[in-house]
């Protein structure tokens, strides 16, 4: 009966090793694949900056044409 409990500790040992190292090396390979893709959201995040610069011009250059049709419809009232 000793022998079966040292058996089962033993073997148990192993499992919980092999369990602890393969739990190690997944910790390891999605910390790296996150630092891979902390490149792709900087990417991300500078196209989003240039989107949004572009639309702000596009609000600039709106504005710059309703004052100037503004000003052409004010012309022909006063005419």
């Amino acid at each position: 009966m000793l022998n079966v409990i040292i058996v089962s500790i033993v073997f148990g040992s192993i499992v919980a090793l092999a369990a602890l190292i393969c739990g190690t090396v997944l910790i390891v390979l999605k910390t790296r694949s996150n630092r891979c893709s902390a490149g792709g959201n900087s990417e991300e995040a500078r196209v989003i900056q240039e989107i949004y610069q572009g639309l702000e011009r596009m609000e600039d250059r709106i504005a710059a044409l309703e004052t100037i049709l503004t000003e052409a419809q004010e012309k022909d009232d006063t005419k």
